[in-house]
């Protein structure tokens, strides 16, 4: 019997997006149709852009911790909700004998025959070129907003981690029109909490949701259907 390890807790909310986003896109007629999941949310685990931009304690070992618990649990894989985290993807493998989802990897995969995306991140994902790290294997080249408007995507993450009302008051739309005078039209939602944001602000266009794609990705993993929504 296969069972999904969630290694989550940053923040909750998107872990809770992450499940309910399996939950929704399986098809499923009775409980025992759904994926078994084993989940850890581990809300400890120190800021990931912190510790990359230098002003925090190193997560590592305690997203090694996690993974380990979720592997001794009898988790057959891992997915990981948190995009600023895979920073510490190779050395999260390092530790466990089973498999570990890279998100990355999974969106890359999705983008056939797009070059160029636009990337609504934090600072550390943005500092530590998470997404280029991967995309550019696939020849997709990662298009990030300047610094000020890098600002306004961390204002609406982070508003969002604080579980505050006001994101309408962020204005998102002008990192939007960046990438559309680029001519940009495939926008990465490059943190979990970014697709949460967004549906609270009925924000349309056409966005790449690295945590519906991780959903997707696991449904399959486990040999489930996914629903034709």
């Amino acid at each position: 019997m296969k069972i999904a390890g969630v290694l989550g807790g940053m923040g909750p909310l998107a872990t809770i997006d992450l499940l309910n986003k399996i939950v929704k896109h399986t098809d499923a007629k009775k409980d025992r149709d759904h994926v078994h999941t084993l989940v850890d949310s581990y809300t400890d685990i120190p800021d990931r852009t912190a510790y990359i931009l230098g002003q925090g304690e190193n997560p590592e070992k305690y997203l090694i911790d996690s993974a380990l618990k979720l592997e001794a649990m009898g988790a057959s894989f891992i997915v990981m909700p948190c995009n600023t985290a895979h920073y510490f993807y190779e050395k999260i493998c390092g530790a466990v004998k089973i498999p570990f989802v890279n998100m990355i990897e999974e969106v890359a995969k999705e983008l056939d025959d797009v070059k160029k995306v636009g990337l609504l991140a934090t600072k550390g994902t943005y500092k530590g070129h998470i997404y280029e790290h991967i995309f550019n294997k696939y020849g997709i080249e990662v298009e990030t907003p300047p610094v000020d408007m890098q600002e306004i995507v961390t204002k609406l993450i982070y508003t969002v981690k604080e579980g505050k009302k006001n994101i309408d008051q962020i204005p998102i739309d002008r990192v939007l029109n960046y990438f559309s005078n680029l001519g940009i039209d495939n926008i990465i939602l490059g943190c979990t909490e970014l697709p949460v944001a967004f549906e609270m602000l009925d924000v349309e266009g056409k966005f790449l949701d690295p945590t519906k794609i991780l959903a997707l990705s696991t449904i399959k993993l486990m040999g489930k259907t996914i629903k034709e929504c």
